[in-house]
């Protein structure tokens, strides 16, 4: 007999009061107190109004840790704390984590402060969230867990803000750079990412009453034998090469902002809706025999709202075509929070009261660290 997977519950935690577009460069910093050139023109581009940081916005200081804002969403599945000790598994993935090590599922596990239980970290960008998912799907399935606990987090504005860049501006002010502005790919994320957690709750039974997500399988694949690294953080790219933090010395890694999160924005234009939308869906509808007329929701984790239309024409492009309106996103309440959004768009419509029995969703997760992508099935039960 099949044993299915269902998603019970879904929770958020977005830190601190929203944050609109004339308020986010007195809450990140102005670079050397000047403002950025690129902020106005990326900001009309993305589409994003409103968005959440863990800084205090009155002290400038970070008041949470990214293992804290993934515990607040993990708790917030439960009724109480004590509904927890149940827990087999706890899976947990961020882009950046607070520290090399340990992993970042001991540090949320050491914040819950729940009963030994399995623990797993993943880790990779955008992607992470859902490789969490799959380990916990995958465990349910294996009949090695009953009750797992999935969680992504990001908190971007811990390496955005404006005081990790100092040292690199002023080592381009002492040696009378001509420009010793922020160099385009990194500036260009500082608007384009923020912070939040997302967390679900699985077992092998669905809700006694009220909806449950039946998650039916989740697909992903590399392409990373095809191209080069576009997102990275703690390395710098030399002859489109990975040239690791460990390479540099103290003083080289603050001159060049080594840790600071970059894109290589001309390779991610050219490739990522290409290989993430055409190149693994193809696969994916080859494999599980799909058909557009199978589902009445499509949830797309896209970063800015200048990918909306490249991602349906891509649809179109392998005659798979899913009309905007079955799409579902909140990129512009809830900003681009990474590994955490897709389980802040399903956690809004979830709790929508949409939803009905029967109903399917086609969730779609790329991201550009070195091109991949991921697409799983639900269905509303």
């Amino acid at each position: 007999m099949t044993k299915h997977v269902y998603i019970n519950n879904l929770s958020v935690a977005l830190p601190n009061a929203v944050v609109n577009n004339n308020e986010m460069e007195d809450i990140l910093g102005k670079v050397g107190g000047v403002k950025s050139r690129a902020r106005a023109v990326i900001l009309r581009s993305n589409g994003i109004k409103q968005r959440y940081y863990a800084i205090d916005p009155v002290t400038g200081e970070q008041n949470y840790t990214n293992a804290a804002l993934a515990a607040e969403a993990v708790r917030a599945l439960f009724v109480k704390d004590s509904d927890m000790q149940n827990i087999d598994t706890l899976v947990a993935s961020s882009s950046i984590p607070d520290q090399l090590m340990p992993n970042h599922a001991s540090m949320v596990h050491g914040e819950l402060n729940n009963p030994p239980c399995e623990i797993v970290s993943t880790s990779g960008v955008c992607l992470c969230g859902v490789t969490a998912l799959k380990y916990a799907y995958l465990n349910i399935k294996a009949g090695e867990s009953t009750k797992s606990v999935v969680v992504a987090s990001e908190l971007a504005s811990a390496v955005m803000h404006a005081r990790n860049f100092e040292a690199e501006r002023q080592h381009k002010v002492d040696s009378l750079a001509q420009h010793p502005e922020m160099a385009f790919e990194k500036d260009f994320l500082r608007w384009m990412l923020s912070d939040g957690a997302g967390a679900a709750l699985l077992t092998d039974q669905p809700n006694p009453s009220g909806i449950s997500l039946r998650l039916d399988w989740i697909d992903s694949f590399s392409f990373a034998n095809e191209l080069e690294a576009c997102m990275y953080a703690g390395a710098e790219k030399v002859d489109g090469k990975l040239k690791s933090w460990t390479s540099y010395t103290n003083e080289e890694r603050g001159q060049q902002a080594i840790l600071s999160v970059k894109q290589d924005v001309r390779l991610l234009n050219d490739n990522v809706v290409r290989i993430t939308v055409e190149e693994t869906l193809k696969r994916i509808i080859a494999k599980r025999q799909l058909n557009t007329d199978d589902f009445d929701y499509f949830i797309p984790h896209y970063s800015s709202n200048y990918f909306r239309e490249k991602v349906y024409q891509s649809l179109v492009n392998i005659d798979f075509e899913l009309p905007y309106g079955k799409w579902f996103t909140n990129l512009s309440e809830k900003g681009n929070t990474g590994s955490a959004s897709i389980f802040i768009m399903l956690e809004e419509l979830f709790k929508s009261q949409q939803l009905k029995a029967g109903q399917r969703m086609l969730c779609y997760i790329p991201e550009s660290g070195r091109f991949s992508s991921a697409f799983m099935q639900l269905t509303v039960v």
